[in-house]
């Protein structure tokens, strides 16, 4: 089952920060049948950190950072206020799931709906970005073109969504306003509000893992923020890609991220070469470098690394003393995304 989440999480992935974007995203994921996991989840993030959540076994809207609880404290009624439109919002999702399984002529079963939105700033040029995208089951259902207003649906059981969200200009502006204007500024305000946290640098701890002589050779880089890395080899001191397989940055339990890479070379070759992983993390000058020992010599212990993947959740939280006066942060809301 977890396999399944893992899959629709994925749809985050298509929005990777360069070494100088900062990103804010929201993931809505409501499920049916799937055991030991809440029906609902929302989650928060601003790069990669999570700051808020909400699911509905808890059914209560929670600050994830310190500096997020502090940027609410002069709304007294804030997570209250924000606890109440997240169970409506759950509701509605909960409608979308059963509406998407008549449609598809579905009965029982796993079924999973998500939504993802959010936006990336570039500091350095200043370029920016939104997105909003749908998936069902683990697959893309539809998204948001921000240049056109319109709905794109790459499977034709979305083409009756599209239509229906199509006509409704109001919000489709409403929705690009929001992802090019609104979007950008709170990321800013939440980048500042965090930067002792989002802005830190940690190194990495560094190691190689073997399973057998046969396997792979794993190099894995833990502990280290922020989350931009590249996890390399080299092969007498030249960048080597051949039979080179990457994995994914992942989130650790404590906030920090962590990466493998994973080299197949045969003991020959391995004898008559030098091989080394290089780490390299954004904001540290200095590389992390591990040696491959010769397999005779090699002392590698057979460990298999144990990777837990984040379901997080959120609420869009609108941070700052002025909300009155200011135009609001996506709060928990997509009611108007009925299906």
């Amino acid at each position: 089952m977890k396999g399944i989440i893992l899959l629709v999480l994925g749809i985050g992935l298509l929005h990777t920060a360069s070494a100088v974007t900062h990103s804010l995203k929201y993931f809505f994921t409501t499920s049916s049948e799937v055991p030991n996991f809440p029906e609902f989840v929302v989650v928060g993030m601003v790069d990669g950190v999570q700051m808020v959540h909400y699911d509905s076994n808890s059914q209560r809207a929670v600050p994830k950072q310190d500096w997020m609880n502090k940027a609410a404290e002069t709304l007294p009624q804030y997570w209250e206020r924000e606890t109440g439109i997240c169970k409506g919002t759950q509701q509605t999702f909960k409608a979308n799931i059963d509406i998407l399984k008549q449609r598809f002529n579905q009965s029982g079963g796993v079924h999973i709906v998500q939504w993802m939105y959010g936006c990336e700033w570039d500091d350095e040029a200043g370029a920016t970005e939104g997105f909003v995208q749908h998936g069902y089951d683990g697959e893309g259902f539809i998204a948001f073109d921000l240049k056109t207003t319109k709905w794109v649906a790459p499977s034709h059981r979305a083409v009756f969504t599209k239509l229906k969200w199509d006509i409704n200009t109001p919000d489709n502006d409403q929705n690009k306003n929001y992802y090019t204007q609104i979007c950008i500024e709170w990321l800013k305000k939440y980048v500042d509000y965090g930067k002792s946290t989002l802005m830190r640098t940690v190194s990495p701890s560094v190691s190689l893992f073997q399973k057998n002589p046969s396997s792979p050779v794993t190099c894995h880089a833990t502990g280290f923020y922020p989350s931009d890395v590249m996890v390399s080899w080299q092969k007498d001191g030249q960048d080597h890609h051949e039979d080179v397989e990457y994995g994914e940055t992942l989130p650790n339990h404590d906030g920090t991220f962590q990466k493998s890479s994973h080299l197949t070379v045969t003991p020959e070759d391995r004898k008559n070469n030098k091989y080394q992983c290089v780490v390299q993390v954004k904001g540290i000058k200095d590389d992390f470098i591990r040696v491959l020992p010769d397999q005779d010599a090699a002392n590698i212990v057979p460990i298999i690394v144990g990777v837990v993947a984040l379901l997080l959740s959120i609420v869009a939280v609108v941070v700052g003393s002025s909300l009155e006066e200011e135009e609001q942060e996506r709060l928990c809301s997509g009611q108007h995304f009925r299906h």
